[in-house]
Formats: C-alpha cells, structure tokens, sequence
C-alpha cells in the first residue's frame, strides 16, 4: 500500500474526503518526525511505538577494496509492533 491508497482507505473508513485524508496523514507524519527529531518516543497504542536509538561507530569492509573502514556511529529509527497490530498479522 502507497501513500495514496492509504489516504483513500482513510477517507473512506472515517468519512473524510481524501483532501481532508491527506491533511491528516501529512500532519502524523509530519509530528511523528518532529517528535523523533527531538529524540521523544511516539506511542501509539495498539499500532505500536517509535524511538531513536544511536548505533555506535564500527568497522565494516569494503566489498570492492577488500580494505577495513570505519562506518560513522548514527542514530537510527527503530519501530516495535504493539500486540494488536501485531496479533492482525499472525
């Protein structure tokens, strides 16, 4: 499911037009990031939750050199599944 399929779903499941649709998904998306931004955690209860976890500096390898290099430590978006969504999966 792309963006636009999963605007119209949500138009149509919660009476909205899709223009309204987008507005709103725009909007999560755009709070979700700002939340994550500042580091803060987003749960949402039965959809699940989303934080920031920071992966520390580590040496790869090169495929086409071979030669050992340093990969930069980062921070990383890590989402955990809650038990309802995950329970619609299974």
């Amino acid at each position: 499911m792309n963006k636009t399929e999963l605007t119209n779903a949500m138009a149509e499941k919660a009476g909205l037009t899709k223009a309204q649709a987008k507005d709103a998904l725009d909007a999560a998306v755009a709070a979700i990031g700002d939340a994550l931004a500042a580091n803060d955690k987003v749960a949402l209860l039965g959809f699940g939750t989303f934080s920031v976890t920071e992966k520390g500096e580590r040496t790869g390898i090169n495929p086409q050199t071979k030669q050992p290099i340093v990969i930069a430590a980062r921070k990383s978006i890590k989402f955990k599944a809650g038990a309802e969504l995950a329970a619609k999966v299974k």
